[in-house]
């Protein structure tokens, strides 16, 4: 069980107040923002000594400057919503195009924005939004509450659970962004990823799913034995280069959910870092977009300088019938986990 303290951590340019949670178990440590519910770091043993894992900013007036998502809570629906627009039961929700012509991570103001309640349970953080009827454009008032837990021998454990007074669409996820050698590091050289998933979904131009699923085997994206990540971003292949990098669903299954399950290791720097999850897929990201965002300590985060492991449903499910749903119909439990393990 960790210790949970909290402390301020200022006030957002609208007035509302941010608080630091810190998460404490043996050696390991994880901040948690009230704001986006923002994993701020992660400290954990290493060679040379404890190491932060987890890129960050070191002011609330950064988080809210930059817009890549940085460790934040996502929703209301994750990832990519083709043509900003969705039909549910008989109706049209017209969303905001804000990646091209998708809605992205839940809109212009995702949950990533919101300034989450805090509260301990456990030894456990448990952070709590309620997003009303029609925010962003999605129908029902959907309550939101994730569950941070941490343990002395590495394991981040996210607990996710929402509900809807209407039918809507759900797909929460994490959006850390992590460098086993440490948040400032730079590069990914050295580091190796594993993902354990025979297909991936493709993407075109805009970064949005045509539907079809592409087999790994023969590809960059054929990660199911480790492979040196920088290597794989050099390889060709059409959807490297359309996203700029790895930025793709894997597919992990064909359900909406399934039995907490290992879905991906990275491994760097004498860690090794594994990714569990309840959901279907994983967006494997190679931060392609960070563009010098200021950091924690002075750092200042480039592309290609760390990578995300966004469990997560599959991206576009509404408009793909044979896709696993997002949809979550009224009085329902959306329920996930996902677990980030270290080991050094």
């Amino acid at each position: 069980m960790a210790d949970v303290t909290k402390a301020p951590f200022g006030t957002t340019s609208d007035g509302r107040a941010v608080e630091l949670w810190t998460l404490r178990a043996g050696d390991c440590a994880a901040q948690v923002l009230t704001y986006g519910g923002i994993l701020r770091s992660w400290t954990v043993p290493a060679p040379g000594g404890v190491r932060d894992i987890v890129l960050g900013c070191e002011t609330l007036a950064d988080y809210e400057r930059q817009d890549k998502y940085l460790g934040a809570l996502v929703g209301r629906v994750a990832n990519r919503i083709g043509g900003a627009a969705f039909e549910l039961n008989g109706n049209r929700y017209p969303l905001a195009a804000n990646n091209g012509p998708n809605c992205l991570h839940g809109g212009v103001r995702g949950f990533n924005q919101a300034v989450w309640r805090a509260r301990t349970e456990n030894g456990a953080l448990v952070l709590t939004h309620v997003s009303p009827d029609g925010d962003e454009g999605f129908p029902g008032t959907l309550t939101a509450e994730v569950t941070c837990s941490l343990t002395e021998d590495g394991a981040l454990t996210l607990d996710y659970r929402a509900e809807s007074d209407a039918d809507t669409l759900c797909s929460l996820t994490n959006h850390s962004y992590f460098n086993l050698l440490g948040h400032s590091a730079g590069s990914l050289e050295g580091q190796s990823i594993q993902i354990f998933a025979d297909a991936l979904t493709e993407a075109d131009g805009n970064s949005t799913p045509t539907g079809r699923l592409l087999p790994v085997a023969g590809t960059p994206f054929d990660l199911r034995r480790p492979r040196d990540i920088t290597a794989g971003l050099a390889m060709p292949h059409p959807q490297l280069e359309l996203a700029g990098g790895y930025d793709h669903n894997f597919v992990l299954h064909h359900q909406p959910w399934r039995p907490l399950a290992l879905a991906a290791r990275a491994q760097g720097g004498g860690l090794c870092l594994d990714c569990l999850t309840t959901q279907p897929g994983l967006q494997f990201y190679t931060a392609n977009f960070l563009d010098g965002t200021p950091g924690k300590g002075g750092a200042a985060y480039g592309p290609r300088s760390a990578f995300c492991l966004e469990a997560q449903g599959w991206p576009d499910a509404v408009h793909h019938p044979d896709f696993p749903t997002a949809v979550l119909p009224a009085g329902e439990v959306y329920c996930h986990t996902t677990v980030y393990q270290v080991r050094w």
